[in-house]
């Protein structure tokens, strides 16, 4: 009798809209105190915003709303070749564009700061099942951490959970396929902040080969004696041999770190061999060849570690350490829209279509290394064993970031990158590219013979435009590039022509039908 006298109130109030459509053309709207009821919405005057936050992006800021129109014709028309880029699907972007970017939830499932969290709690432990499935780990032997924000993040706050100020980092060399959140510094300035608050040695590559130099690492450990050693880099074409950096920790007594950042994907899909055998803690972005959205996952052993020489269990300490890291040590909320995002992701990585998809991706890269070396192009190392290849353009007179802004200029979106030898990385000696975002577009082996040809012939402007360049600097060629009325035709050709390509391949996470610039206007 209380319910429907309510109701009757309800619906006789001056102040009340309707919401969804029913049969009879009125709306309801649901409320959980009433589950079988229908309640009417108010309206009241003096409420002036609802309408503004329930308007469409291209209403509320139009601006905006054209440049994402402008960025999904250039990722329709171009070829994206940077390795550490993707495109996620249109579920996982569904997932960060969701509600679940209202909430506040600092602390950990069951553990919050904030109330209200019964579903983010949800979100956040099935991420984590989901991760720990994805690479078959024993969730008694390992944990996982899904608040970290993103890779380099991820990486520091490993180290201060587990290092004390000061203490010292062997990682792989930046010029040498390292990264900078390894603690990259030069001779004469800290670059990185990870080599301000801890002492970072770098190993290398031996560049006779262009593998890493496990016996000179070796021999730099004995003497630096590092407490955590990363196995892990970001323009390294080859893969990692864990055991053998395992063993040098070993005799170190040193923390191995694994950043799988670029190869998670493969990992998971089980095409590459897995750091987990080797590694006390392993860390990733998840936007990469995961395909996911962009964050970060941190995994660290647990339980038994040992038993020790007085016959007593020896535990694992890494997970209340890495956890207090990332909150509240150097985060506070998580992003939770990310996290149910990456949720969905994982749940992608556990299908045969994914696994298909990495096989694909070797094999693409594989094709377009040998296309490339076909072409007269040096790589390092002589080839690729995983999504990247990294191409020294020395032999060919030319520079990285010259040949870069060719590629541009053509719709081809690569990355300059140093080599071994450089000493430079404004202007250094290569260019990094990769297979993952193509193939997610359907690219096979032969489209890469048709990518490398593109390359080839980007390569070839640039030494033109070098030639009709007067001056020596970066800028001077910039601006013969954009002014030369020859070079800017032959431009324009290869670049109609990559379009053309790639306009034949399906776009991902939206529909080419809905596009403002699907023909070109406004481009």
């Amino acid at each position: 009798m209380a319910m429907a006298m309510a109701l009757r109130k309800l619906s006789c109030a001056s102040s009340i809209k309707l919401l969804r459509p029913l049969s009879n053309g009125s709306s309801l709207y649901y409320m959980s105190s009433f589950p079988n009821q229908a309640i009417r919405e108010r309206e009241d005057p003096r409420v002036t915003w609802i309408k503004q936050l329930n308007a469409p992006l291209e209403d509320i800021d139009p601006e905006i709303a054209d440049i994402i129109e402008h960025e999904k014709a250039r990722q329709w028309k171009g070829l994206e070749l940077i390795p550490s880029e993707n495109f996620t699907s249109l579920s996982v972007m569904q997932a960060v564009g969701s509600v679940m970017t209202n909430k506040y939830s600092e602390g950990y499932p069951g553990a919050r700061y904030y109330g209200g969290n019964e579903y983010i709690d949800m979100a956040e432990r099935l991420c984590q099942k989901r991760a720990l499935e994805v690479f078959n780990l024993d969730p008694t032997r390992w944990g996982v951490n899904v608040q970290s924000l993103s890779g380099s993040p991820s990486n520091f706050q490993v180290y201060t959970a587990l290092l004390k100020p000061h203490e010292r980092i062997m990682a792989l060399d930046l010029p040498h396929g390292g990264h900078l959140s390894h603690g990259y510094q030069t001779d004469t300035k800290k670059i990185s902040a990870v080599s301000i608050f801890f002492e970072t040695m770098p190993y290398r590559l031996d560049e006779s080969t262009g593998y890493i130099d496990y016996d000179q690492l070796e021999k730099s450990a004995v003497l630096f004696r590092p407490k955590l050693i990363v196995a892990g880099a970001s323009a390294y074409a080859r893969l990692y041999d864990y055991a053998r950096i395992r063993k040098v920790c070993d005799k170190q007594k040193a923390v191995l770190l694994a950043d799988m950042a670029h190869i998670s994907g493969l990992v998971a899909a089980g095409v590459i061999p897995s750091p987990f055998e080797y590694a006390d803690v392993v860390t990733t972005t998840t936007h990469k060849s995961l395909r996911g959205p962009r964050g970060a996952m941190i995994f660290f052993r647990k339980g038994l570690k040992e038993i020790n020489k007085q016959g007593k269990e020896v535990m694992y300490d890494y997970e209340d350490k890495i956890n207090q890291a990332v909150f509240p040590g150097l985060q506070g909320g998580p992003h939770n829209h990310t996290i149910s995002g990456l949720a969905v992701a994982l749940k992608q990585v556990m299908t045969p279509e994914y696994k298909a998809y990495q096989e694909q991706v070797l094999s693409n890269c594989s094709k377009f290394a040998e296309s490339l070396l076909a072409n007269g192009y040096d790589l390092v190392s002589g080839g690729t064993e995983n999504h990247l290849v990294l191409v020294n353009l020395r032999n060919k007179g030319i520079d990285g970031s010259r040949v870069e802004k060719v590629l541009e200029s053509v719709h081809i979106a690569a990355n300059k990158n140093t080599v071994p030898g450089d000493v430079s990385a404004m202007v250094p000696g290569g260019i990094r590219m990769g297979t993952p975002a193509l193939t997610s577009r359907g690219f096979i082996e032969e489209d890469f013979v048709k990518v490398a040809e593109f390359f080839d012939a980007a390569v070839k402007l640039a030494l033109k435009v070098k030639a009709e360049t007067q001056g020596t600097k970066l800028k001077d060629f910039v601006a013969t590039l954009s002014s030369d009325s020859k070079i800017q035709s032959e431009i324009a050709r290869l670049r109609q022509d990559v379009e053309d390509y790639a306009k034949q391949f399906p776009t991902i996470g939206f529909e080419k039908e809905t596009m403002k610039y699907k023909d070109g206007a406004g481009i």
